[in-house]
């Protein structure tokens, strides 16, 4: 990563230690401040302003993922509204032997047509796409608050051309 393109700092919400809600296993869930979706019924709207929260530094960041070493998930606001900090933060989850999921409002099909939110998702596993739908919403799906919203094995579908569908298995 070019540094010069990143800034020196990043407004997180918070970061949640040791949950179990936002992908499977115990993770560190980062929620980034920023998102421009703002979808009626969205379970986080203080997280649509970019200024909220605190900024951390990259450094500040790796020091809570080695921390509590679990996997580490990606969410908001949106993450993908700063695409160089995915791939910054996804690449030291990579190196700490994690997996990063990522949770987005913008479509699989949104994100391949664009150089730069693809290249950011092509260093994470997962990604929840989609934006949060009210009248789609079912409390029983694993994951993700709405019907329209899915879960995507990233490598496997970049490999195959094809969404794929991720699974437990």
């Amino acid at each position: 990563m070019n540094d010069a393109q990143m800034k020196d700092t990043i407004n997180i919400m918070r970061i949640i230690r040791g949950t179990t809600v936002d992908g499977p296993g115990f993770r560190t869930s980062i929620y980034f401040a920023g998102c421009h979706h703002k979808c009626e019924g969205c379970h986080n709207p203080d997280s649509w302003d970019f200024h909220a929260g605190e900024p951390m530094t990259l450094d500040q960041i790796r020091e809570v993922i080695e921390e509590e070493d679990f996997d580490v998930t990606l969410s908001g606001g949106d993450p993908l509204y700063n695409p160089e900090w995915v791939l910054a933060i996804s690449e030291i989850v990579h190196e700490l032997n994690h997996s990063v999921w990522i949770y987005t409002g913008f479509r699989w099909e949104e994100i391949c047509s664009d150089e730069k939110l693809l290249n950011a998702v092509s260093h994470c596993d997962v990604i929840v796409d989609s934006p949060f739908m009210i009248h789609l919403r079912d409390t029983d799906l694993l994951f993700r608050g709405s019907s329209n919203q899915r879960i995507i094995d990233i490598k496997k579908s970049l490999d195959s051309g094809e969404i794929v569908l991720w699974s437990r298995d």
